[in-house]
C-alpha cells in the first residue's frame, strides 16, 4: 500500500488495516514455516505495510 493511500484514510480505518495486516503476517509466518509458501516476498511486503502505518499513527497522537 502507499504511503498517499494511507495517510487520506482515518486513524480508526488505520488501526482495522493493521489489526487485519498483523493476522496475514501471523498467517504467512505460519505458512512459511510450513514451507506451504512460495511468494516469500509477499510477507516482507506486509511487514513494511505495518511499519508504515504504525509510522502514520504516531505521526497523528503526536499532532
Amino acid at each position: 500500500m502507499k504511503v498517499n493511500e494511507l495517510i487520506k484514510k482515518s486513524q480508526e480505518e488505520l488501526e482495522v488495516l493493521l489489526e487485519e495486516k498483523r493476522q496475514k503476517q501471523e498467517e504467512m509466518g505460519r505458512l512459511l514455516h510450513q514451507k506451504k509458501i512460495k511468494n516469500v516476498k509477499e510477507l516482507w511486503a506486509i511487514k513494511k505495510d505495518i511499519a508504515r502505518i504504525l509510522t502514520i499513527l504516531k505521526s497523528y497522537e503526536a499532532s
